[in-house]
């Protein structure tokens, strides 16, 4: 008999953590694991090899159960835009965390799942290819300051104490529909930027009946690059790094190949399915998210190009028990 060992998940119930133990349950490669899932406000069915757990990690006490007799742990717990709770859940919650694997006598990865936020993604000019040493440049907001602080500590945790752990950081991961969803004029759009909201109520109305797509324009007039990963490219890279020698203490950019050109995007949506497209003007920049390193150091290849992530999301029917429901805008 092998090595028993346990992966503590975080945010499980969302949308990286319900495919990420779906996948990962069914690898025969981690038949070895159990995964115990944290569950906060909604909970997951019970299976099979897998724990649930209730708690919240502002509580150190929750933490610490949490943790205890874990080998791995897979933080995907956040907080979006919410002032009075980010600091708890997202910072101290990862602190919490992070003291509890350091005394922890099973423990031996730590896996934190980051965001370009932390870079600033598209708020901000990057006139060359952005790599994971570039320093920190989180827009404003709270949300994008706390996956900053989140690395940080976790950098920290490498330098005081040698503990074991990676950070793969993902630009706006996408499953099902969302990327069809993210392009809406409608009220039903999926994260930002809202167009409506830039066009005006009328003309997005318009647009919506017309089944037009957006052409994200920067200040020179220019399409938008905008980078994204499937989410079933994230996972297949999550799966890659755990136990993996030359992911030691390294952080990692997991997207796609290229960044979305939504000129491009417009081309294929209007030659493959018909639709018109209608050039939006606003205040974003492109950039390039390079992801060669954990191509070099982890053999991880992403499999979803602008193609393959418009068609998968154009294709997809949902089922009546599989309503869209968003929990957090983005």
């Amino acid at each position: 008999m092998g090595e028993t060992k346990r992966i503590l998940v975080t945010g499980a119930t969302g949308k990286v953590g319900r495919a990420f133990i779906d996948r990962f349950l069914a690898d025969p490669a981690f038949d070895a694991f159990t995964v115990r899932a944290l569950c906060h406000n909604r909970v997951l069915e019970p299976r099979p090899r897998l724990e649930i757990v209730k708690g919240s990690l502002e509580n150190r006490e929750d933490a610490n159960e949490a943790v205890r007799d874990t080998t791995h742990v897979l933080h995907l717990a956040t907080s979006k835009e919410t002032p009075e709770s980010v600091m708890d859940v997202a910072v101290k919650g990862i602190f919490w965390l992070l003291e509890a694997c350091r005394i922890c006598p099973t423990f031996q990865q730590f896996l934190l799942i980051g965001g370009d936020n932390s870079l600033g993604h598209f708020v901000y000019p990057h006139p060359i290819p952005v790599t994971e040493t570039q320093k920190h440049t989180p827009y404003a907001g709270c949300y994008a300051l706390s996956k900053v602080l989140d690395e940080v500590i976790l950098e920290q945790y490498y330098i005081q104490y040698g503990l074991a752990g990676c950070c793969l950081r993902a630009p706006w991961i996408m499953e099902k529909d969302d990327f069809r969803y993210q392009l809406s004029f409608g009220e039903d759009v999926f994260g930002g930027p809202r167009w409506r909201d830039l066009v005006g109520a009328e003309k997005a109305d318009e647009y919506f009946r017309a089944k037009a797509v957006p052409v994200m324009l920067d200040p020179q007039g220019l399409p938008v690059k905008r980078n994204f990963v499937h989410v079933e490219d994230l996972i297949a890279a999550i799966l890659g790094a755990i136990d993996h020698p030359k992911a030691h203490q390294q952080t990692f950019n997991i997207c796609m190949d290229e960044p979305v050109d939504y000129g491009e995007l417009a081309a294929y949506l209007a030659k493959s399915r018909g639709l018109p497209s209608v050039p939006v003007s606003t205040r974003y920049h492109s950039n390039w998210l390079d992801n060669a390193k954990a191509k070099f150091l982890l053999g991880w290849r992403p499999i979803y190009d602008l193609k393959k992530m418009t068609d998968a999301a154009w294709e997809y029917r949902r089922s009546e028990d599989d309503p869209r429901i968003v929990w957090y805008p983005g």
